[in-house]
């Protein structure tokens, strides 16, 4: 077994108190018993707010919204399986937590049953009426982002549900229904509006033009509601009453679907194509997951993301291997923090990933892969090769920019993608009582979709956000050259994403060492990779691993977290060439890996300090 070395510290013993008092209400089996609206509060979200981290023996929940791990708790404790709470969390993220995920949009979700990794695509897919001209204006240039963003042009069929749905029947042991209940009580009940949701309606500019969502999240003033205001989405609980009794055939057919459909093709100004029959015609896909071995501190372990359409689990294995063939395992903390040394490497690291990601990472549907199998840019040789591009002497300068690689010698039909903006996300880790472990990241892309909201009944308040994923494709089709872009929009195709639901095992037991992801648009990668490098490498906790300053580069120039890192290391990396931009890095990592606490095996969890996540479990 993987040991970490773990004090319970006052400070941990306190977040742990506190936890009990605030979540009173969870420790009853009976899933329907919801704690009053009072009892949990969002914590503070719009500032950094330390975090002591998790200890649990059995099972444990981590989430991005209070109230939404409640519900996954809830689940757990009346013996549902991880996949029975990762269904009660997305629905109470759907309503808590609009912004970044819902049943309007898709997910990717990475299960282990104690014996088999499998990988479950709920991605988007691009209406069958679409072609690789969605995304380009009457002159035939790129849209501008919200042009392209607000409206039905950006919707593509949501998957959520349908994939939720095929696990359920694989790995549920409740009732599919019995799951819905936390969300279809706090809709109908109310929920208070967090500090992290009233900051974001207070910025966002797009959302009151649709007249749904302004009536729902604003006051008549059109200020949002106040933090701690009661919000009540009896719209959504009518949906979502009908996704338990149905399933997901309520969302692709009926009622449901000509709701969404009409929001979509009938959009005054920026209308979709989506259609009914895509909504029908819609299917998750079990895909096999992307493993690679992982050595660090003399330990081997296997590592496991979710495979293309992602992007995620290439990139994340392409840097740790390329760090593998470089001298940063020799590089520890600098006084808590990833020194200016080490921080070379891993950008040049990131560099040479994302050229490989722009040029070849797309719908495994519609491109082949490199010499004809994803795996081809994991191979050591080819890792080796490239990181002879990455120069380690003291005082090395920055290659800047990287050109993609040519795994196996392959020459490759396709232009590089020119890096876009992405947005959104949460993420959900879960570990059960019988072993099984979920690693789930959840999307409507950019924050609040498509400003589209869907109701059954105009007179009910609220509904639910449907997603803009569209804009993850490529928005120009081809290059100056007019050679086509690997991930241009197709009809039925599935849009690139960063998403990277990971789970790490021990290579010699098999066993469930880690499950971890984030939020954060192509920042997601970084996010994750620290966190991972952070725990096998340096072998910190999960809380301090995710709290780390965050970092990372897109092939571009240098990206610190702002106000994280001393002016010595900035200057230093400056010195040797790097753009270095401090920039706000918002991630929303959650993380739950395997320990000992005083010789007893248990589960060690954290949550990203810059979002209002905790953890929770026995």
């Amino acid at each position: 077994m993987y040991s970490l070395k773990f004090s319970r510290t006052g400070r941990v013993q306190h977040c742990l108190d506190w936890l009990s008092l605030a979540l009173l209400a969870a420790c009853t089996t009976a899933l329907a018993q919801l704690p009053s609206v009072e009892s949990i509060q969002s914590e503070v979200a719009t500032v950094y707010a330390e975090k002591s981290g998790w200890t649990h023996a059995k099972f444990a929940v981590a989430a991005a919204n209070p109230l939404a791990t409640q519900a996954g708790y809830q689940v757990l404790k009346a013996g549902g399986s991880a996949t029975d709470a990762a269904i009660a969390v997305q629905m109470v993220l759907t309503l808590v937590e609009p912004q970044n995920s819902g049943i309007g949009g898709g997910a990717f979700l990475l299960h282990f049953d104690g014996r088999v990794v499998e990988a479950y695509d709920g991605r988007e897919t691009a209406p069958a009426a679409a072609d690789e001209t969605l995304l380009l204006g009457a002159n035939g240039k790129p849209l501008a982002f919200y042009d392209a963003v607000v409206g039905g042009r950006s919707v593509g069929t949501p998957g959520t549900v349908a994939m939720l749905e095929m696990v359920h029947k694989q790995h549920g042991k409740l009732p599919w229904a019995q799951l819905f209940e936390p969300a279809i009580a706090l809709a109908s009940e109310g929920f208070r509006v967090s500090p992290r949701l009233n900051s974001l309606l207070g910025t966002e500019e797009h959302l009151k033009k649709d007249p749904v969502a302004n009536a729902y999240f604003y006051k008549a003033d059109g200020t949002p509601h106040e933090v701690g205001h009661l919000l009540r989405n009896p719209a959504l609980a009518d949906v979502l009453k009908k996704i338990a009794q149905h399933g997901a055939k309520a969302m692709q057919e009926g009622d449901v679907a000509q709701a969404i459909v009409d929001k979509v093709q009938k959009h005054p100004s920026n209308p979709g194509q989506l259609s009914l029959a895509d909504l029908a015609n819609y299917k998750a896909i079990k895909r096999a997951p992307l493993c690679h071995d992982y050595r660090a501190r003399a330990h081997d372990f296997r590592v496991c993301g979710f495979p293309p359409p992602s992007s995620g689990a290439i990139a994340i294995g392409q840097i740790l291997g390329l760090l593998d063939q470089t001298n940063a395992s020799n590089l520890p903390l600098d006084h808590g923090l990833p020194s200016a040394d080490w921080l070379h490497l891993y950008t040049e690291a990131s560099r040479l990933a994302f050229a490989d990601r722009a040029q070849y990472l797309a719908d495994p549907d519609f491109v082949q892969p490199p010499a004809g199998h994803w795996m081809s840019l994991l191979d050591p040789a080819y890792l080796a090769g490239r990181a002879q591009l990455i120069s380690q002497a003291p005082g090395a300068m920055s290659m800047k920019t990287a050109k993609p690689g040519s795994p196996g010698g392959m020459q490759t039909a396709y232009a590089p993608m020119p890096e876009q903006v992405e947005y959104g996300t949460s993420h959900i880790s879960i570990v059960d009582a019988w072993g099984n472990g979920i690693a789930m990241t959840t999307t409507i892309e950019n924050g609040f979709g498509s400003r589209q909201m869907v109701t059954l009944n105009p007179a009910l308040s609220g509904g639910f956000l449907l997603n803009n994923e569209l804009t993850d494709f490529s928005f120009s089709p081809t290059d100056a050259f007019s050679t086509p872009i690997a991930n241009r929009v197709q009809p039925g195709k599935r849009p690139r994403s960063s998403m990277s639901p990971t789970l790490i095992f021990d290579k010699s037991s098999g066993s469930l060492i880690m499950s971890v992801g984030s939020p954060g648009g192509a920042q997601i990668i970084h996010f994750t990779a620290k966190t991972i490098y952070g725990v096998l490498n340096w072998g910190l906790l999960p809380q301090q691993a995710i709290s780390l300053p965050n970092f990372g580069s897109l092939n571009g120039p240098t990206q610190l977290e702002e106000k994280r890192f001393p002016k010595t290391t900035v200057d230093a990396l400056n010195a040797r060439g790097h753009e270095v931009r401090e920039v706000n890095m918002t991630s929303g990592l959650q993380a739950i890996s395997r320990g000992q606490v005083q010789g007893v095996p248990m589960w060690l969890s954290g949550a990203d300090p810059r979002r209002e996540g905790i953890v929770m479990g026995e």
